[in-house]
């Protein structure tokens, strides 16, 4: 195994996460600072979904044309440029079109990367390395918030960080060799139905994480100060959800290599639900901590669970098309999830953030009681 290309492909992908992570707040601290809305705060978040769509459709046919490498590096390069512009002008419908420029860029690095780091993987030790990419991203997005709350939201410091970190990551790929090979119809976006009825429970669960981190980085914060919390506190309610999600991922990792993927599957979906439920009535006591932690775990261990059983059962050509596809349900979850939850915590409840969540949560409890993915191709 290339332990160095994985390492250095792991840490790419996790510079995104880190600015993001610095970024994103900052935006609808910004937005909020000016006046905007909930709604519109939401409209922002979205905004990337519809580069995600947009990034899953072109990756396949690009990467053919430049190579894996190339194109990741200059997507990172992008990236970097389209967030040193949010510092230079500050102007809502420009924002609009950077974001959706950061999201076509960064998603054909999370297609691309997330393929590579799956094909690099050992099989017997694919549960911990996915994990262990997932922690790294997950503590990339804790950093986030909290280097954030130390360079300051009223500056522009955290956009320069976020630019650096970008451009250090497309240095990191330079000479890196052994990702998966790719044609020009690979990842082109079409299936993604067919994929869908296959697979519905992953489908589904990716689609919630992406809502879920979506809103995490975004809504949360809002969330926190509309209930009378201060804005470090804001901030440190998403960075605890980011803790419960860093820290259970190697453990979780570790089960997936000993125990049954699609029980272990099913029972984040049901922590995610009783915890988003306990958030409202326990908001303002000590315990809401512990249930954040439970609240950041469980979601991400849907979507490390769901990358897990994608390697073990895809390679090459059909492993960056499910990635593809795995990008355009993660599109379609940023997008719907922040907007709904937006308006919906302005014109219905306040707390719609965690009620929406335990509803999705729910939804998907009962996609994987009536049909757990992958079994019936084992039947076969």
């Amino acid at each position: 195994m290339r332990w160095g290309t994985y390492f250095a492909v792991c840490a790419a992908v996790i510079s995104i996460g880190l600015a993001l992570g610095v970024t994103m707040p900052l935006v609808s601290l910004r937005l909020a600072s000016w006046g905007h809305g909930s709604f519109a705060i939401g409209v922002m978040a979205a905004t990337p979904a519809i580069g995600v769509l947009l990034g899953a459709s072109l990756v396949g046919r690009l990467a053919a044309r430049l190579g894996t490498t190339r194109l990741m590096q200059f997507c990172l390069l992008s990236g970097a440029l389209s967030v040193t512009l949010l510092a230079l002008v500050q102007s809502y419908p420009v924002w609009l079109f950077l974001r959706l420029l950061l999201g076509v860029g960064l998603t054909m690095v999370f297609i691309l990367g997330e393929s590579w780091i799956n094909q690099l993987a050992l099989e017997k030790w694919r549960g911990r390395l996915v994990a262990l990419y997932g922690t790294g991203y997950a503590l990339s997005q804790l950093s986030g918030p909290l280097l954030l709350s130390v360079l300051g939201a009223e500056g522009d410091q955290g956009f320069w960080f976020g630019t650096a970190l970008l451009i250090g990551g497309s240095l990191l790929l330079l000479g890196r060799s052994g990702a998966p090979k790719v044609d020009q119809h690979s990842a082109s976006g079409r299936g993604l139905l067919p994929f869908c009825q296959r697979l519905p429970a992953i489908a589904w669960a990716v689609m919630l994480f992406a809502a879920f981190e979506g809103m995490v980085l975004t809504l949360l914060p809002i969330y926190g100060l509309q209930q009378g919390f201060t804005q470090q506190e804001a901030l440190l309610m998403a960075s605890v959800v980011v803790i419960g999600d860093a820290l259970l991922q190697l453990p979780l990792g570790w089960l997936a290599d000993r125990l049954s993927r699609r029980l272990l599957f099913a029972g984040c979906g049901l922590v995610l639900t009783l915890s988003s439920l306990a958030i409202p009535p326990l908001l303002h006591e000590p315990a809401i901590w512990p249930v954040l932690v439970l609240f950041g775990a469980s979601a991400g261990g849907l979507f490390t669970l769901a990358l897990i059983m994608i390697g073990e059962h895809f390679r090459d050509d059909a492993l960056v098309r499910a990635n593809a596809h795995v990008a355009q349900l993660w599109g379609l979850g940023c997008l719907v999830g922040p907007l709904l939850t937006g308006a919906a915590t302005q014109w219905l409840t306040g707390h719609a953030l965690p009620l929406l969540m335990a509803l999705g949560a729910a939804g998907f409890v009962l996609a994987v009681w009536r049909r757990p993915p992958f079994a019936q191709d084992q039947k076969a």
